[in-house]
């Protein structure tokens, strides 16, 4: 039986999601916690929808994992609530629906990148989940380089490459918004991320707000398909993955089969 897990972490000393020999992090935790629970002799793998970089939270990751079908969920999901650490919090687990895959099923990836650029810095009880930016940034500006990113494009210039992945994507908003407090909120989603994505369109985004380049800047990056040298990928820990959206269960499968052909434009 196939099982989905909602889960929320604190990225903050993970090596990221993915398993890594001799480094803690989210998926091996898990597994693990399974393997115990289960008592099984080698880990039953997770299939993730979003996998995050050393240091970026979650409060809406989803997951799926294939278990012996006389497994009881609610079981499942209250024993591992008492294993794992109080950095990872497991929200629910529940029998998927038929044709779920946690990764190609889904229709968009959420994230919120947090930021504080007031002199005194951020709220001490959360700096660890807000980047703290020396340098006033202007959100209109942000905003208006925006615009010159959204759509399908090759991004190229934002992605880590990786041998035999596409680097072509649909950012489907990235807008920015100063809350009451101060904070910064920029919100991207696409209907999926290649590597370090999000926060290398963060750095280019936070240079045009801080006046270095003009917004159309933002395009010129695009364009060139390039990574460059100078772009910064900024801090992980003001990124968040809020949450992911799935299709009704009726097209989970039809969404899936979609997502696992190659992206052209």
């Amino acid at each position: 039986m196939r099982f989905r897990l909602d889960i929320s972490y604190d990225g903050t000393d993970f090596s990221g999601w993915g398993v890594q020999p001799q480094l803690r992090t989210v998926q091996g935790e898990i597994e693990n916690a399974l393997c115990t629970i289960l008592r099984l002799k080698e880990p039953s793998r997770l299939t993730v929808a979003g996998r995050t970089d050393t240091g970026v939270h979650a409060r809406g990751q989803v997951a799926h994992v294939d278990l012996a079908d006389d497994i009881d969920a609610s079981y499942l999901c209250r024993r591992l609530r008492n294993l794992l650490s109080k950095d990872i919090q497991i929200r629910d687990v529940q029998p998927a629906a038929e044709g779920f895959d946690a990764r190609f099923s889904a229709l968009e990836r959420h994230y919120i990148y947090r930021i504080c650029d007031e002199p005194v810095g951020p709220d001490p009880l959360s700096r660890g989940f807000v980047l703290h930016h020396f340098r006033r940034l202007d959100v209109t500006a942000m905003n208006y380089a925006s615009q010159h990113l959204l759509g399908q494009h090759n991004f190229a210039a934002f992605c880590r490459p990786r041998v035999g992945a596409t680097t072509i994507r649909t950012l489907l908003n990235l807008s920015s918004v100063r809350r009451d407090d101060g904070i910064i909120e920029t919100t991207v989603v696409a209907d999926a991320f290649c590597h370090t994505m999000v926060r290398s369109l963060m750095g280019v985004i936070m240079v045009i707000g801080a006046a270095k380049y003009e917004p159309r800047w933002a395009a010129s990056v695009l364009e060139a398909q390039i990574r460059r040298p100078d772009l910064e990928v900024m801090p992980a820990h003001g990124l968040t993955l809020e949450s992911v959206l799935y299709p009704p269960d009726a097209e989970l499968a039809a969404r899936a089969q979609v997502s696992r052909t190659v992206r052209t434009i």
